[in-house]
């Protein structure tokens, strides 16, 4: 009989405890550096991944119907670049500044309960955009919806990595993170077409229904896991401490910080892009609103779903020789990014669309491994602690800051020469992600032999 068990990688010091010492003592041990395969999940996994995925599908559609519809919107308040770039970035302020009191709250309550509140949250947020016509009232209802999906963003992966073992956390998130184009190409195509039709703010309502539809499915089927019940020799009642010394402990983690600080720099090119795409199509290429809407959200699914599909499938057989895949995988697809970037920014007009369908293919295949990178990272009682420091820096220095930059750039200058800062940060992100490969540990297991 051969069995593999799993001792957790050294660079994970956060516990006050060491991780099964008595193993070492054994003579019939021979420890090796090869991933172990476990096939530990607990029940209602398959409900719980269905059900997220497909609230973080709508929450992405929320997110970018405003870039679909911001030259209604610029329009209708005679607003400059730099002011609209500013929506995005009270919607982060207070996704950011909420991120740590939900992550507090992810660590020490159920997490069920408080992903439905926050859906039905910013449904009604949604709902009531029919009501804002100023343009300081629209930054608070961006504000407010920030409010809601910084708690779902929190909750969500944390909840996710108690249902499935280590080793299949870069697969489930990877479909997870599928919902980010996939969301955002039907949010553009809803923004952009609804808001032709009907006006802006009804791109908003419409998208409110299914944000209530699945809440209550949630509320109804999904079951809360035990924490840390899918992590082999951890407690299913360990309680996250908010201590000093667990944050610095967060602080120490190498792999850790690279994991966030690298995703911070793609998040600020990929939000920015993003952001800002609808508008350079409708400016430079003299396309209509629908017409740049559908195109950027068609580029969007096709692209950024085969490169978040491909980089997970990549990130999980590479995984199988080494552990830093999770970091190389992001790098590589950042650096490559750049060259099809730059002639979609500044190349002749027949360039412009494959140089940005293959600049989002590539950026799009660190997106499951990075955040499987983070949550393997720390210990399970501090996940969503963990999560919330992401969540955090990943807005702070990347999509909360880049779209406001970009049209600050863009009204001094042009908007082409704007979206170039996202190529720096495309560059940043990839050493980040290189640097961080270092630090990684191999997982260590053992294996008994069978006795002759």
């Amino acid at each position: 009989m051969k069995m593999n068990v799993r001792v957790l990688p050294c660079n994970l010091t956060l516990s006050p405890k060491p991780h099964s010492l008595s193993l070492l003592s054994s003579p019939m041990m021979a420890f090796t550096s090869k991933p172990t395969h476990s096939t530990r999940r607990i029940a209602g996994a398959t409900t719980a991944l269905v059900l997220l995925t497909a609230l973080n599908f709508v929450n992405y559609i929320d997110r970018y119907i405003l870039p679909g519809v911001q030259e209604q919107v610029k329009g209708e308040f005679r607003i400059t670049d730099q002011q609209i770039g500013s929506l995005t970035l009270w919607f982060m302020l207070a996704y950011m500044f909420t991120s740590p009191i939900t992550g507090w709250l992810g660590d020490r309550f159920p997490r069920k309960p408080m992903i439905v509140l926050a859906a039905l949250f910013w449904s009604g947020i949604n709902f009531f955009t029919a009501t804002v016509h100023s343009y300081d009232s629209l930054n608070i209802r961006h504000a407010a919806l920030g409010v809601g999906e910084a708690s779902f963003g929190i909750f969500a992966p944390a909840l996710l990595a108690d249902f499935y073992p280590d080793d299949q956390r870069n697969r489930v998130l990877t479909i997870f993170n599928i919902a980010i184009p996939v969301g955002a190409a039907l949010g553009y195509l809803v923004g952009g077409t609804v808001g032709e039709h009907f006006g802006w703010r009804m791109s908003f309502i419409v998208s409110a229904v299914p944000g209530v539809i699945i809440a209550l499915l949630i509320a109804f089927f999904m079951k809360e896991p035990a924490r840390g019940a899918s992590t082999r020799g951890t407690s299913h009642h360990d309680k996250a401490r908010l201590e000093k010394g667990t944050v610095l402990a967060l602080l120490r983690n190498k792999a850790y910080l690279c994991s966030i600080l690298g995703y911070a720099a793609v998040t600020f090119s990929l939000g920015g892009i993003s952001w800002w795409m609808p508008s350079f199509l409708q400016r430079v290429s003299g396309r209509s609103q629908s017409s740049a809407a559908f195109l950027m959200g068609a580029i969007t699914v096709v692209t950024g779903l085969g490169g978040t599909v491909l980089g997970g499938f990549i990130a999980q057989r590479w995984s199988r020789r080494t552990s830093k895949a999770l970091y190389l995988v992001p790098a590589i697809g950042s650096i490559l990014a750049v060259p099809p970037a730059l002639l979609c920014f500044f190349g002749p007009p027949s360039l412009t669309l494959p140089g940005l369908a293959i600049a989002i293919f590539l950026i799009f295949l660190g997106t499951g491994p990075v955040n499987a990178a983070t949550v393997n990272a720390v210990r399970p009682e501090i996940r969503a602690t963990a999560l919330a420091g992401q969540l955090f820096i990943i807005h702070a220095l990347g999509d909360a800051i880049s779209p406001r930059i970009i049209g600050a750039v863009s009204d001094r200058s042009n908007l082409a020469l704007g979206l170039g800062s996202t190529l720096i940060t495309l560059v940043l992100a990839s050493v980040i992600f290189f640097i961080g490969a270092r630090f990684v540990t191999p997982v260590l297991t053992y294996e008994t032999p069978t006795p002759a």
